[in-house]
């Protein structure tokens, strides 16, 4: 089955783009690459255990294992040693990375307290968009019961987009509730 934002990106989106920047091809259209999904865990270097629960929740809303990411370099100042396990992330494609902007759009920022939209300033000029969100709890997947510390996350949607014009354009067309 495929996803149901697929099927809007092929059938709306993707006419409603070409009329609006005059394509005259379809695959010059824009449309999304990659999500990418990344916790940064600085406190993991005192408690290692910060570090499961972290894996472990960014697979349940992700739908696939993380990566953990590892420090390149020593740095004395922050008691940090090369190797030493600092963050997890995930990298979605196709029909997954479809599913989960689904779920973020329709089901997980709308339940962010005092909610009006997020911000069209987080382009990064190339046409992909980074949002950055508080807590993990927004995200049903996620059992209230067993989370022992709010983790933020940084989630990057990377688009074939040449400008951020193009990107918001994208974005807005496929439900991304950005600011008035």
């Amino acid at each position: 089955m495929a996803a149901r934002l697929r099927e809007l990106y092929q059938t709306k989106v993707v006419p409603t783009l070409t009329k609006e920047f005059s394509y005259k091809n379809t695959m010059a259209v824009p449309r999304i690459e990659k999500i990418s999904i990344n916790i940064g865990l600085g406190e993991a270097t005192q408690n290692g255990k910060l570090m499961d629960g972290a894996v472990a929740e960014l697979g349940q809303i992700a739908g696939q294992k993380p990566i953990v990411t590892k420090a390149t370099k020593s740095i004395s100042q922050f008691k940090l040693r090369e190797g030493q396990a600092i963050g997890c992330m995930v990298t979605l494609r196709g029909d997954r990375m479809y599913e989960f902007f689904d779920r973020l759009v329709n089901v997980a920022l709308p339940r962010v307290r005092d909610f009006r939209g997020v911000s069209s300033k987080s382009f990064d000029g190339r046409g992909n968009y980074t949002l950055g969100i508080k807590d993990q709890l927004i995200f049903p997947e996620i059992d209230y019961a067993k989370v022992d510390k709010t983790k933020g996350m940084n989630i990057s949607i990377t688009t074939t987009a040449e400008t951020d014009a193009e990107g918001l354009a994208l974005l807005r067309h496929m439900g991304m509730p950005f600011r008035q």
